[in-house]
């Protein structure tokens, strides 16, 4: 994405914030430090000033040790926002504007990680149509990323290396949108 804002000639750098197995507001029991809301109002006070946060979570909070479903994780999604809004940063510098973006449909899990998203396909229905009332209700802009691309044929969770560059490009544009709108 920035290798492609760049090259539509924006001036911008993009800090990515990425944690295999991170939830919106859940922790998991096997792996601690997960919950997405936990120190974020502190990434974003360390980090500013900053243009736009991109918010791409849902996926992990339909492991198989939790028993959520799209509204739930939605709703994690908006206390997430929520936080964001209210972090510590200094007098003067904007709110970062928070582009939430829907993880493609989960497929049924294959190979080593089906444990871990047993059902997780059908427990996420209507992730993105929950996310997009939540981020319409908070005034967010919305991306689904179902809409460029699907999950892993490999595994039916992740993204492949071509499915990375396709979400990338097709996110490069709704950014350069956005933080040219402010």
């Amino acid at each position: 994405m920035e290798i492609e804002l760049i090259r539509m000639g924006e001036s911008v750098r993009v800090i990515e914030d990425c944690l295999n197995g991170r939830r919106t507001v859940w922790e998991d029991p096997f792996k601690p430090g997960r919950n997405g809301i936990v120190g974020i109002e502190q990434r974003i006070e360390v980090n500013s000033p900053l243009s736009l946060v991109i918010l791409l979570l849902g996926t992990n909070d339909f492991q198989s040790m939790h028993q959520h479903n799209a509204w739930h994780s939605a709703q994690g999604v908006g206390a997430i926002i929520t936080a964001i809004r209210r972090a510590p940063i200094e007098p003067g510098m904007p709110i970062p504007e928070i582009l939430v973006v829907a993880p493609p449909p989960l497929q049924q899990a294959k190979g080593a990680i089906a444990p871990k998203f047993d059902s997780a396909d059908q427990q996420a229905e209507g992730l993105a149509a929950a996310m997009e009332q939540v981020a319409e209700e908070l005034n967010c802009p919305f991306f689904d990323a179902g809409s460029v691309t699907t999950t892993s044929q490999v595994d039916g969770v992740h993204l492949d290396e071509d499915q990375h560059m396709a979400l990338g490009n097709a996110l490069a544009k709704t950014v350069k949108d956005i933080i040219n709108a402010r």
